[in-house]
C-alpha cells in the first residue's frame, strides 16, 4: 500500500515536492544519490546504507509535476488550486492511493479554541506561521499560501476526499478502499519528532545539508529514492513517513496533535497534524493536549 506526500507551493510548479511512499524489501543494492558521492562515508553511514538496502525499506518515488500546458523552462505562473487538486486526485486514483499528506493548513482557527491567533495544532507545535480566524494570518505575508492550501483541501474534498476527522483511526483505515483521507503534515516538526535536525530554510540550504539530512533520516527509517531529492522532495519524504504509518496501522510510529476539523460559520476550522516518530519508541498514538 502506498501513500502520497506533497510539500505544497503556490507560486511555481517546480517548487512542489511530490513523493509516493510504500514499503518493500529488496536485497539489491540501491543507487546512492549523486550528492552523497562527493564525501567519503563514515562507518555509521556505511552501516545505515547496508541496513537500508538489505532490510525492509520505505521506497520513495519522486514525482515531477510539470506545469500543464507550459514549457517547464518557463515555469512562472501561479499554481491553480483546482488544477493541482485535479492532478493529485488523478495520480492517486491511478496508483490506488487512499492517504494524501499535504504540508499546509487545512482550515482556519476555531473561535472557541481559547487561542488568540492560532489553531490548536499550530500552538502545540509552535509553528512559525499561525492561521487565525478566516482571513487572519500571522505573518500577513503567509496569507496567500494559507488560503491556497485551504482551497486545495476543499477542491480535493469536492473530488471525494475528506479531512481526517477522528482520533480513532481503526475505522477509516479498515475501510481504506472506500475512504480517501487528507492528512496535514508539517516537515519542520517531523524532523524534530524523529529526533533529527530540521532542514534549513530552502534559500539557505546547501547540497551538504541535503546529504546530511538524507543520511540522518536513513539512519532512523531506512528508505530509498529513485533520484536525489531536492529540498521540497526531502521535506515531503520526512512528512510522508507519518502517512505510511497510518496506512500500515502502525500507531507506534505516529504522533498526532490538534483538534478534529469541523465546520463553523461556513468555514472549516482546526484539524490534526500527523508526525512520524522513531520506530519502536512508543506504544500507541501520543496525543498532545
Amino acid at each position: 500500500m502506498a501513500v502520497m506526500s506533497v510539500d505544497l507551493a503556490c507560486r511555481r510548479w517546480s517548487d512542489l515536492g511530490v513523493v509516493i511512499l510504500d514499503r518493500g524489501s529488496s536485497g539489491k543494492p540501491q543507487a546512492t544519490p549523486d550528492w552523497k558521492l562527493t564525501e567519503k562515508p563514515d562507518r555509521e553511514t556505511t552501516r545505515n546504507t547496508i541496513l537500508a538496502t538489505t532490510s525492509t525499506t520505505v521506497r520513495c518515488e519522486i514525482v515531477l509535476l510539470d506545469p500543464p500546458g507550459i514549457d517547464p523552462d518557463l515555469d512562472r505562473a501561479p499554481i491553480d488550486a483546482e488544477v493541482l487538486a485535479g492532478r493529485l486526485n488523478h495520480l492517486c486514483g491511478v496508483r490506488d492511493i487512499h492517504i494524501l499528506m499535504l504540508d499546509g493548513p487545512q482550515a482556519w482557527k476555531s473561535a472557541a479554541n481559547g487561542l488568540a491567533h492560532a489553531r490548536a495544532s499550530e500552538r502545540q507545535l509552535n509553528t512559525s506561521a499561525k492561521t487565525g480566524l478566516p482571513g487572519m494570518v500571522k505573518p500577513g505575508t503567509y496569507r496567500p499560501f494559507a488560503e491556497f492550501c485551504i482551497d486545495v483541501y476543499d477542491a480535493l474534498c469536492r473530488r471525494g476526499w475528506r479531512r481526517l476527522t477522528t482520533r480513532d483511526h481503526s475505522g477509516p483505515l479498515q475501510q481504506a478502499h472506500q475512504e480517501r483521507i487528507l492528512v496535514e503534515s508539517y516537515p519542520h516538526a517531523a524532523w524534530k519528532s524523529l529526533g533529527l535536525k530540521p532542514l534549513p530554510a530552502k534559500r539557505r540550504t546547501r547540497i551538504s545539508d541535503l546529504a546530511d539530512a538524507y543520511a540522518a533520516l536513513n539512519g532512523v527509517i531506512p528508505f530509498t529514492t529513485n533520484r536525489p531529492p531536492n529540498h521540497d522532495q526531502l521535506q515531503a519524504i520526512v512528512s510522508g513517513m507519518a502517512g505510511l504509518a497510518l496506512e500500515e496501522h502502525n500507531t507506534a510510529a505516529l504522533r498526532m496533535v490538534g483538534n478534529p476539523p469541523r465546520r463553523e460559520e461556513g468555514h472549516w476550522r482546526e484539524g490534526f497534524i500527523a508526525l512520524p516518530v522513531p520506530p519502536l519508541t512508543r506504544t500507541g498514538i501520543r496525543w498532545l493536549d
